[in-house]
């Protein structure tokens, strides 16, 4: 039998436990409730034609790397939902990623397509009070700009979708001028912010193209490429988040009076932006960068 002393430290231990799981529970559902309650207020300003916040201010994490999970929710406060299906390529880990926080709390699902490990992202949504029922799909797979709309395809994905996030730290603009599969209303991307607003270039086409061969800072493409881009597919520049690396495109048919189009200057002007550029663009600027 097992000591009284064992068996009191073991009932201390579940009673710990009891009320971490409680305190966690109430957590979520507080934060869905402040979440609901912030949605709903933006769709009122709307609604009585009430002055807007301004885009940039309405950013703030939950799960997201900055701001991103606030201004997506006041994005689709004011343009809706249709679907709520999204697709993240490069996901990495729940923690940090641009749909976290909009597959946990505002019932998306999708697809999550990771080079490396996929391990923990299964395990996370797949023990999380809100997805393990019906979790994303997360598969492991290399993404290229000649397999990207098969893998989408595949996974029973075509037409339009709500959200589209890109963070390959590579061939991110080869991918996105490949994708023809699904039709995003709203595209979030990382792109390289060393480079000025008149500038535009990427990476030359690899399909095994990796950054850590080369140099930490030679990826991706410049914010003025993939706005040249986005005019081509039918996209506009609305804003970036607070530390000028993620920008967010919003498709011609959508939203244009709340989020009308933004300069490239305006995603450039952040102090680590202009340090960037001083301090990290020598070391990469003759590395075989392509105008687009």
């Amino acid at each position: 039998m097992k000591s009284f002393f064992i068996k009191k430290i073991e009932n201390t231990l579940l009673n710990i436990l009891a009320k971490n799981n409680q305190s966690i529970k109430r957590e979520i559902n507080n934060n869905q409730i402040l979440q609901k309650q912030l949605f709903a207020f933006y769709q009122s300003l709307k609604n009585d034609r009430k002055k807007l916040p301004i885009f940039k201010n309405t950013g703030f994490r939950v799960f997201s790397q900055n701001d991103e999970d606030g201004l997506f929710l006041y994005i689709f406060a004011l343009i809706g939902f249709t679907n709520k299906i999204c697709i993240d390529i490069a996901f990495g880990s729940p923690y940090g990623a641009n749909v976290t926080n909009l597959i946990c709390n505002w019932d998306f699902t999708g697809l999550l397509i990771e080079g490396k490990n996929t391990e923990d992202s299964i395990n996370f949504f797949g023990t999380h009070p809100d997805t393990w029922i019906y979790p994303p799909k997360i598969i492991k797979a290399w993404v290229t700009k000649d397999n990207v709309n098969q893998l989408i395809k595949d996974n029973g994905i075509v037409g339009e979708i709500d959200l589209f996030s890109l963070d390959l730290d590579g061939i991110d603009y080869w991918i996105l001028k490949n994708l023809n599969v699904v039709s995003p209303r709203v595209i979030i991307l990382e792109y390289m912010n060393i480079f000025g607003p008149n500038i535009a270039v990427t990476v030359p086409y690899k399909s095994d193209f990796d950054r850590s061969n080369i140099h930490p800072d030679f990826f991706g493409a410049s914010l003025g490429a993939f706005v040249k881009l986005g005019k081509k597919k039918g996209y506009r520049l609305v804003g970036c988040n607070k530390y000028g690396f993620n920008a967010f495109f919003m498709r011609n048919d959508l939203g244009k009076k709340e989020f009308p189009e933004v300069s490239i200057s305006s995603c450039l002007n952040h102090p680590v932006v202009l340090e960037g550029r001083k301090n990290r663009l020598p070391a990469v600027k003759n590395l075989g960068w392509i105008a687009v």
